[in-house]
C-alpha cells in the first residue's frame, strides 16, 4: 500500500474542548449529505456530489472551531495540512493514469486480458482472480500495485468473459488486500506494531487467526457464485473478444515485460512513483517498437510518422488511450488511463482530506474518540470499539494511515491496563483501518480502488467477502475470547514504569 500519515492536533493548545454535540454536527450532516448524493446522482457522485457534501462539513467543522476559540489561520493551516498529508496518494494516482494508458497502448493490457481469458475457466475465475491478486500482493507488500496492473487485465478479462466486473473488483481488493496486510513489506503491516509496540512478526503470526478464516470464507464464497455462470454465454464472448483484441493490437508475451519489470522493482521496495513512470516509459517503448500503427491511428492526421509517433505517445500520457474497434464492451474498457482520468478521483481526495484535517486539529475527532472508550468494559467491548474506531478514523479522516495511528495512539494504554498483549491492538487496527479503507469511496484507498479499477465503490463494495467479514472476525474473537494474548510477565513489568 503507498500513502502518507499525517499527525493530530495537540489537544492542548486547543482553546476550547469540544462537546460531543458538536463533535457529531459535521459528521451528522457529511453521512446525511453524501447518502443524498448517491440517492440523487448514483454512480455518478464522486464526480462532483461528493465533493461539496465533504466541503460543507469541512466548513461546519471550521465554524465550530472558530467558535470555541480557534482563529482562522490555525484553521487555515488544519486545510494545508490535511491537504499535505493527500499529496503523496494524488501524484501516485496521476502517475498510474499514465501507467494505465501507456500499458494498454504498448499492447499490454490487452495481452494480460487476452492470455486470463486462455487460462482461467468463467467458473472458477473470481476466486481465482481473488487467489492470484493476494499471492502477488503477498510477495511485493502492495495492494496498490497488484490493482493497477494485474487488477486492470482481470477486469477486462471479466467483461471479455460476460461475467460481472463489480464482482471481479471485489474479488481483486479482497486478494490485493489479504496480500498487503499480511506481507512483512507492506507500509501498514510493518505501521501497525510500530504504534501498537509489539514486533513486525508477532503481528503477523497474530493475525493468521482473523486472516485465514476470512479469506476462506471469502474463497468459498467467489466460488459459489462461479458455479452459477452459464459457460455457454461466456464462451461466445470469450471469443468474440479474443478476435477483436487480436484484430486491435499485437499480442505478444515479449508485452509482459513492463508487468514482471514494475513487480520487481516494487519488491525491491523502490519508491512508488519512480517505479510506476518508470513502469510506463518501458511500455510507451514497446509501444513505439511493435504497435506503431495502433499509435499513428489514436494520433490522427500528421505530417510526418515521427511527430504522430511523438502526439500518441503525448495524448496518451495525459488523455489516455481511445478504441474504436466496433464492440462497445471492448471500447469502454480499453478507452481509459491518462492523467486526466484521475482528475475527479484526486478532487474527491483533496476535499476529504480537508474535512478530515479540521476535523482533527479542531478536537472533533478526538471528542469523538473519546466518548467511544466511555463504551469499553470488557476485552469484546473493547476491541469492538478499536474496530469502529477505525472504520470511523477512515470514514471521517479518509486516510488509512491515521486509521491506524489515531486508534492505536487512543487505545494502547487502555490494552495495557486490561493486561492485553499489544498484538491483539495491532491486528485490531489492520482487520479493521486497513480492511475497510478501500470500501469508503472518499478515503484515499476508495478513490483509487474506483479510478484505477474503473468500477465505483458503491458497486463493488458488497462482493470485497475478505474486506467484510475480516472485521466481524476480530470482534466475535474479542466476545469469545478466542486467541486474545494476555500480556506475559515480563511485558507487564516493562509497561509499569510507564
Amino acid at each position: 500500500m503507498e500513502n502518507s500519515t499525517g499527525s493530530g492536533a495537540d489537544s492542548s493548545a486547543l482553546p476550547f474542548t469540544p462537546s460531543l454535540l458538536q463533535a457529531l454536527i459535521p459528521v451528522i450532516v457529511l453521512v446525511s449529505l453524501l447518502s443524498l448524493s448517491v440517492y440523487l446522482f448514483g454512480d455518478n457522485a464522486s464526480s462532483g456530489a461528493n465533493q461539496i457534501a465533504l466541503c460543507v462539513g469541512a466548513a461546519i467543522a471550521a465554524m465550530i472551531g472558530w467558535n470555541n476559540g480557534m482563529d482562522w489561520e490555525q484553521i487555515e493551516t488544519s486545510i494545508v495540512s490535511g491537504i499535505t498529508i493527500a499529496l503523496k496518494p494524488i501524484l501516485i494516482l496521476y502517475c498510474v493514469g499514465c501507467l494505465i494508458g501507456a500499458w494498454i497502448l504498448s499492447g499490454t493490457v490487452p495481452t494480460m486480458i487476452y492470455y486470463s481469458l486462455l487460462l482461467l475457466d468463467p467458473s472458477i475465475f473470481y476466486a481465482a482472480s481473488c487467489l492470484i491478486c493476494g499471492l502477488i500482493a503477498l510477495s511485493i507488500g502492495s495492494s496498490w500495485t497488484v490493482a493497477g496492473t494485474v487488477g486492470i487485465a482481470l477486469i477486462g478479462a471479466a467483461a471479455g468473459l460476460g461475467l460481472s466486473v463489480e464482482i471481479t473488483a471485489g474479488a481483486i481488493i479482497s486478494g490485493a488486500y489479504f496480500g498487503d496486510k499480511m506481507s512483512p513489506l507492506s507500509e501498514t503491516t510493518n505501521l501497525a506494531p510500530a504504534v501498537a509496540g509489539t514486533d513486525l512478526f508477532s503481528h503477523i503470526g497474530h493475525m493468521v487467526w482473523t486472516t485465514i478464516p476470512s479469506i476462506v470464507i471469502a474463497l468459498i464464497l467467489y466460488t459459489i457464485i462461479g458455479l452459477s455462470i452459464d459457460t455457454e454465454s461466456s464462451a461466445e464472448d470469450l471469443a468474440i473478444t479474443m478476435q477483436l483484441i487480436t484484430e486491435n493490437f499485437t499480442i505478444n508475451p515479449v508485452m509482459l515485460f513492463p508487468v514482471f519489470a514494475l513487480l520487481f522493482m516494487a519488491n525491491k521496495k523502490w519508491p512508488p512513483i519512480p517505479t510506476i513512470l518508470a513502469g510506463a516509459m518501458i511500455g510507451l517503448a514497446l509501444a513505439l517498437i511493435f504497435q506503431s500503427s495502433v499509435v499513428l491511428t489514436l494520433a490522427g492526421d500528421t505530417p510526418n510518422m515521427f511527430l504522430g509517433l511523438f502526439k500518441g505517445i503525448w495524448q496518451t500520457l495525459f488523455e489516455g488511450f481511445t478504441l474504436n474497434s466496433g464492440n462497445a464492451t471492448l471500447d469502454d474498457l480499453m478507452t481509459r488511463g491518462g492523467m486526466s482520468s484521475m482528475l475527479n478521483t484526486t478532487w474527491l481526495v483533496l476535499c476529504a482530506m480537508v474535512f478530515g484535517g479540521v476535523m482533527d486539529h479542531t478536537g472533533l475527532l478526538k471528542t469523538l474518540v473519546n466518548y467511544a472508550l466511555s463504551f469499553v468494559h470488557s476485552t469484546g467491548s473493547l476491541i469492538a470499539t478499536t474496530v469502529l474506531t477505525c472504520i470511523g478514523a477512515n470514514i471521517i479522516t479518509s486516510d488509512q494511515y491515521i486509521s491506524i495511528v489515531l486508534p492505536g495512539r487512543m487505545y494502547k494504554l487502555e490494552y495495557q491496563n486490561r493486561n492485553l498483549d499489544a498484538k491483539n491492538l495491532s491486528r485490531s487496527l489492520e482487520d479493521a483501518g486497513t480492511m475497510t479503507s478501500p470500501l469508503i469511496p472518499w478515503n484515499t484507498c476508495g478513490a483509487y480502488m474506483s479510478g484505477t479499477l474503473g468500477v465505483a465503490t458503491f458497486a463493488y463494495l458488497p462482493y470485497c467477502f475478505f474486506n467484510l467479514i475480516c472485521p466481524v472476525v476480530a470482534v466475535i474473537y474479542g466476545f469469545l475470547n478466542i486467541k486474545i494474548a494476555p500480556l506475559e510477565d515480563e511485558q507487564v513489568i516493562a509497561v509499569e514504569p510507564a
